[in-house]
């Protein structure tokens, strides 16, 4: 069976790597934990325009969570172990783990992260691309 997708336009020349982190983002999207908000950040003076991703953590220390970037991909795991010594007469905060990944354009910069009061978050630099003209030459034939 052959897929036609919006990207198998013969005009649409090596978009193949898009049309994957399409179907990989897709699949992933599922999971509604932990809930996360994203920003943008307005250019101020020097710096350039930044995208925060703030995630709800709350009962993850900075121990319990890592955040690492893998060929443009963005991956926040959080890991919560039951504390053996207490004994609950009623539990309604489970101790849970989750994972939430995010792709990043080509460029994109992880400024760093920062938790506070049980949220998480993550600066991005959008890159300014710059603009290249480049003229190609065109050869003759006899």
């Amino acid at each position: 069976m052959v897929r036609v997708t919006a990207l198998s336009s013969p005009f649409l020349l090596g978009f193949d790597d898009i049309e994957r982190a399409l179907d990989k983002v897709s699949k992933s999207a599922a999971d509604g934990y932990p809930p996360y908000n994203i920003e943008r950040i307005a250019a101020a003076g020097a710096e350039p325009e930044k995208l925060r991703i703030t995630l709800a953590v709350a009962g993850f220390s900075r121990d319990q969570i890592d955040v690492t970037v893998e060929e443009n991909q963005l991956t926040i795991r959080g890991r919560q172990q039951d504390d053996k010594a207490r004994e609950y007469l009623h539990r309604g905060i489970a101790a849970r783990q989750f994972q939430r990944s995010f792709l990043l354009a080509e460029g994109m910069q992880v400024l760093g992260a920062d938790l506070a009061r049980g949220l998480l978050s993550i600066d991005l630099a959008r890159p300014h691309p710059e603009r290249i003209v480049r003229k190609i030459e065109i050869a003759t034939r006899n």
